[in-house]
This record gives structure tokens, C-alpha cells and sequence, in this order.
């Protein structure tokens, strides 16, 4: 037992946990036709930015890089999935 506390103390443990939550949430809650299909494609682009981002930060040590560096992430998660939802929204349905 004491195995499995030591695992869940780790943060990347807790990340892992976070990132296949956000996986069912994408794949099982969002995918089905409770909402409605641009609802559901915007948020599924957006769980997958923060999963995007979660990986970087946490697996890739990104959340100890030199301010400039990280900052320089950051805007590049937030600027490319504007443009994903922007490039989605604007298209004819």
C-alpha cells in the first residue's frame, strides 16, 4: 500500500491522472450527440490545448525554463489554438 501512496504523491502521477481524464472527457463525453457538434469541436481543440500544454510543462520540463522561453510557449499554445478554433469557426458548416 505504501507503493501506491508514494506513486500518487508524485505530481507527474497526478498530471497522468489529469491528462487520461481529459482524454475520456474528449473521447466518450464530448464525442457523443449530447451537444451540439461545433459546442463539442471547440472544447474537444481546447482540452486537447491544455493537454498540449500540461505535456510540455510537466513531462518535457518546460516549468523550469528561463521566463523568455516559457513565456514564448505559452503564447504559442494560446496563438495556434486560436487559430485552429478561428480557422474551424469561420468555415462554412
Amino acid at each position: 500500500m505504501d507503493r501506491l501512496k508514494n506513486l500518487w504523491d508524485r505530481p507527474a502521477s497526478r498530471i497522468w491522472l489529469l491528462l487520461m481524464t481529459a482524454t475520456v472527457a474528449t473521447t466518450w463525453w464530448l464525442a457523443k450527440d449530447v451537444i451540439a457538434p461545433r459546442v463539442g469541436t471547440v472544447a474537444i481543440i481546447a482540452i486537447a490545448a491544455y493537454k498540449v500544454r500540461l505535456v510540455l510543462l510537466h513531462f518535457m520540463e518546460l516549468r523550469h525554463a528561463p521566463l523568455p522561453l516559457r513565456l514564448v510557449f505559452e503564447a504559442w499554445v494560446l496563438l495556434v489554438t486560436a487559430a485552429v478554433v478561428g480557422l474551424y469557426l469561420t468555415t462554412p458548416a
